[in-house]
């Protein structure tokens, strides 16, 4: 299989999977201000996916879920992110990811969502190892299906559950050959109360290139731009670097683009308003906020007009408020 993967410069740079963040609007913005090296979804339920066809008997088409993972052409390479502990999902799934098009499938194995982990997946995973291989084998035959040989299957996942366990934990998912992997580099129990630990890196890629080593890895957890990923790539050997919340309120973080006005804040604000309501027609227009407290704010009077964006709720009260701001 002709993979993206081994067509990507060293270091590259990646666009984390964050729900409700990294949807199909602001993906589209961000790809318009410049594009990562690689761009991932949202994550979506492989249960979800399969169930809605297979027991109400909806058309993938007309699956909410699928309308989730809709993409342009200005994101590729583009990578679906997918979770789940049944294969017989996970097959389906993939199988759907590789007919839509994408350019790789990816399986989530680190999620902390208590509601995600009670099906046995996420983060969940880590504490039933002998899941991962079915799992991935179950995926690799569905995109096979999907596209004539196939996509590429990866991972992410943490160091750990309760504690950090990588030299026993890594080895059972690279053992499964993932085209790529993902290491967040906190625990699960760590969530994100506590920094990163990019002392660890070195030795998640020590562990690759022992048990896989043609597997891509990438570090997550804590990038603020593109220069602390290039110093964090270079002190530990990683192929890649994911970054995450930067993303926030910097649609450019991957330009390199220090200096940005509040005048170009609000345009991007209100292009990404416009995007939602065009592909996310059926979501609250209150998952925007998240979005108005990142792009509003560092000059005198953000804090009053960002006060007044957040009672909008349609994008014409938004497009309003924006029209009379004077920043």
């Amino acid at each position: 299989m002709d993979s993206f993967w081994s067509k990507l410069p060293k270091p590259f740079f990646a666009l984390a999977p964050m729900a409700d963040v990294t949807d199909p609007a602001y993906r589209r913005l961000i790809a318009e201000y410049g594009a990562p090296h690689v761009t991932w979804t949202e994550f979506v339920s492989a249960d979800g996916l399969y169930h809605t066809r297979e027991k109400k008997g909806m058309k993938d088409g007309e699956n909410p879920l699928v309308r989730d993972l809709q993409y342009s052409e200005a994101e590729r390479p583009i990578v679906a992110q997918i979770f789940g502990s049944i294969p017989e999902t996970i097959e389906y799934a993939s199988e759907l990811v590789a007919t839509l098009g994408f350019d790789g499938v990816d399986i989530n194995m680190g999620c902390p969502d208590r509601s995600i982990e009670k099906q046995g997946a996420g983060a969940g995973m880590i504490k039933t190892p002998e899941l991962v291989a079915p799992i991935v084998e179950a995926a690799r035959r569905g995109a096979a299906r999907g596209k004539e040989g196939g996509i590429p299957v990866s991972l992410k996942t943490r160091i750990g559950y309760h504690q950090e366990t990588m030299d026993t934990w890594l080895p059972v998912v690279l053992a499964a050959k993932p085209d790529a992997l993902t290491v967040h580099l906190r625990t699960r129990k760590e969530m994100s109360k506590v920094d990163a630990h990019w002392e660890l890196m070195a030795r998640a890629v020590a562990l690759r290139d022992a048990h896989s080593p043609n597997t891509i890895i990438l570090g997550n957890g804590d990038v603020n731009d593109l220069n602390d990923a290039r110093t964090k790539a270079e002190a530990s050997g990683a192929d890649g670097i994911m970054l995450g919340r930067a993303i926030f309120g910097t649609p450019w973080l991957f330009t390199d683009r220090v200096e940005v006005t509040p005048a170009e804040r609000i345009e991007a604000l209100r292009t990404l308003a416009q995007y939602f309501s065009e592909l996310r027609p059926t979501k609250s227009f209150h998952l925007l906020k998240k979005h108005i407290k990142s792009f509003i704010t560092g000059w005198d009077g953000a804090a009053q007009l960002r006060g007044a964006l957040m009672n909008a709720s349609t994008l014409e009260e938004l497009e309003s408020i924006l029209a009379a701001a004077k920043p």
